[in-house]
């Protein structure tokens, strides 16, 4: 066993440590397990947000974009800028309605306001079937990472299964807690090992950040640049903006949400967040360096960019920190979203067939849960091939059909009946899924429109159908019921 390995497996067998020794003193129920008992103050509820950004995506996903689409890659940093400026406005009245209304996950929300049961189970099916890709992403993320930053001692299906085993033995021992402990050493490491490499690369190939530049202007000059078709203007914005809606839908960003102690606690991590996401832009650095300092490596290997640079670079040790630090952002991230999907599916499908359930039992359903969605994503980790930021717009294509009925809730006086909202997510989903097998985009469904217009984010189209679908439903059901009420006229 080589030294990077041993490092790595140090910090492995910490991340179990740590999940599972912080249930101590700690009498877990379904709300404890789920939502931390809803005292999470601002330190905890900043690292755990964090932990849905610096995931093995942007470890491996940003800098393997970069290498491959060059300025393309820039959608991540803004997204998630604007999704933080969004959250400020309406996080904390979703925050203070479950609070008063006892809710702990997202389809409860859904459940609750929309006063329908089906609609939560429709909700919490979406949610599974949203993170799953996610999911396989961490999986394959973490694969990758032990792989090669052990050298090729272990094989990606291996590391993947070990790492998957972990972070379902802690979840389902700690829940939240064990991810937001780990979450605090996770982004202490991150911080550390992104800016280091992000500075040391560029000076040491090229003398600086501006030089580095103007090699990959003399190389690639159309990787600093979005181009006219394609990735072009109009993808960018609509991704971004797409994106942006769907961050804090996420079940997983949902939930932490939830976990939080007070509004203002939330209301200050979307202030200061945003500059820590800042750091994005030395994963990219690292990217960008490797166009030029690793040209063999093909566009389909674009993934392993940032270690094979690093393998290139450094000693067998340092290696072992940074496939360390790109373990847990693999781990830290995943337990979060096994357990939210693992929680909305008992809490809003196994209690609506079981409603008599004591909390214990619960409890015990949702482990049963983890597993079987940690097994589906292993199984769609060791199949699939799709690049990690494919799997990534997509996820969010699928959870961005709650957005309308979620926005919608927020008014006083909701128009959307629940008859409304639940064809219009499930119209949606179905356009959603539809089109990513068929793999068609706007320019397939109109290929006489202008190339900028083709260029929209194609889950537009499933956005759209999902409005419409969800006004025309609702109008009929308010007709329905004004036709049936008996006139005493």
């Amino acid at each position: 066993m080589n030294i990077s390995l041993i490092i790595i497996s140090l910090f492995l067998l910490l991340a179990l440590y740590l999940g599972i020794s912080s249930t101590r003193g700690k009498q877990m129920s379904m709300e404890q397990w789920t939502v931390g008992g809803r005292g999470f103050g601002t330190i905890f509820i900043f690292f755990l947000i964090a932990g849905e950004v610096y995931t093995t995506f942007t470890f491996l996903g940003g800098s393997g974009w970069t290498f491959t689409k060059g300025a393309a890659v820039y959608y991540v940093p803004a997204y998630i800028f604007i999704a933080y400026v969004l959250s400020y406005w309406f996080v904390p009245k979703i925050w203070k309605y479950c609070k008063e209304n006892k809710l702990i996950t997202q389809p409860d929300y859904f459940a609750s306001k929309y006063k329908s049961p089906a609609l939560g189970v429709l909700v919490a099916i979406v949610g599974c079937v949203a993170l799953v890709p996610y999911i396989v992403i961490q999986f394959k993320g973490l694969g990758i990472i032990v792989s090669q930053a052990s050298y090729g001692t272990v094989s990606p299906t291996v590391a993947s299964i070990i790492g998957a085993s972990v972070v379902a033995i802690y979840v389902m021992v700690s829940g939240i807690h064990g991810s937001a402990w780990t979450a605090i050493i996770k982004d202490f490491m991150i911080l550390i090992v992104v800016i280091f490499l992000g500075l040391y690369i560029p000076f040491h190939y090229f003398g600086g950040i501006k030089p580095m530049f103007e090699a990959v202007q003399m190389a690639k000059p159309e990787l600093l640049t979005l181009p006219d078709a394609g990735f072009s203007n109009s993808w960018f914005t609509s991704t971004v903006l797409f994106n942006a809606i769907g961050f804090y839908i996420l079940p997983t960003s949902f939930m932490v949400i939830l976990s939080a102690k007070s509004a203002k606690g939330l209301r200050k991590n979307a202030i200061t967040l945003p500059l820590y996401t800042i750091l994005l832009i030395f994963i990219f650095f690292v990217g960008f360096a490797a166009i030029t300092v690793i040209p063999e490596l093909s566009a389909a290997q674009g993934d392993l960019a940032l270690l094979s640079i690093a393998i290139k670079t450094f000693d067998p040790w340092v290696i072992g920190i940074i496939g360390a630090a790109g373990l847990l952002t693999a781990l830290v991230p995943c337990s979060v979203m096994l357990m939210s999907a693992a929680a909305g599916l008992t809490q809003n499908l196994y209690k609506v067939i079981v409603p008599k359930a004591s909390d214990k039992h619960l409890l015990s359903i949702s482990k049963v849960f983890i597993i079987l969605i940690a097994l589906t994503a292993l199984y769609f980790t060791i199949t699939g091939g799709e690049a990690m930021a494919i799997l990534n717009i997509m996820s969010y294509s699928f959870i961005v059909q709650l957005a309308p009925a979620l926005f919608l809730s927020l008014q006083k006086n909701n128009f959307i009946t629940k008859q409304g909202a639940f064809a219009g997510i499930l119209t949606g989903v179905t356009v959603v899924l539809f089109m990513t097998l068929k793999g068609l985009g706007i320019g397939d469904l109109l290929p006489q429109a202008p190339q900028w217009f083709q260029d929209i984010n194609g889950s537009f189209v499933a956005l759209l159908a999902n409005i419409l679908v969800m006004y025309g439903v609702t109008i009929a059901s308010k007709l329905f019921v004004t036709v049936k009420q008996p006139s005493f006229e």
